[in-house]
């Protein structure tokens, strides 16, 4: 195996998340973004697909072109270790923004600083400062 890449699928919102993502972490980039033309298969100027990165972490996504039935659960995280409590206080509000509290900040024993937020496009991020 040569790399493996997290992939975020979304159904209309890619572009507003990667935006969003971007402006909350430091060193994040958009790498490459591709739209759906007129002849489809997706609603034209959708993001096909994307290539983005926080913090060197890259990260793929797109808006389907086909419904499903499911969007993201919190099965699955993004795990955050942040260099400040500055930093993760942050993060953690930015991304509660429309969102929802899974665990609140707070000390859990296993980390002396924690939380855990499903933004507002389902996406699960868990923050913990950094030992």
């Amino acid at each position: 195996m040569s790399k493996l890449t997290p992939f975020l699928m979304f159904e209309g919102r890619a572009e507003e998340a990667i935006n969003f993502y971007i402006s909350i972490f430091q060193e994040s980039e958009i790498i490459r973004l591709a739209r759906y033309g007129a002849e489809g298969p997706g609603k034209e100027g959708e993001v096909l697909q994307a290539v983005f990165t926080i913090n060197g972490q890259e990260f793929l996504c797109h808006d389907s072109s086909i419904q499903h039935q499911f969007t993201f659960t919190p099965s699955i995280s993004l795990f955050v270790e942040c260099d400040s409590e500055e930093e993760l206080d942050q993060a953690y509000a930015q991304l509660l923004e429309g969102g929802q509290a899974l665990m609140p900040i707070n000390n859990y024993g296993f980390s002396k600083k924690f939380g855990w937020v499903q933004d507002k496009f389902g996406v699960s991020w868990q923050l913990n400062l950094a030992n």
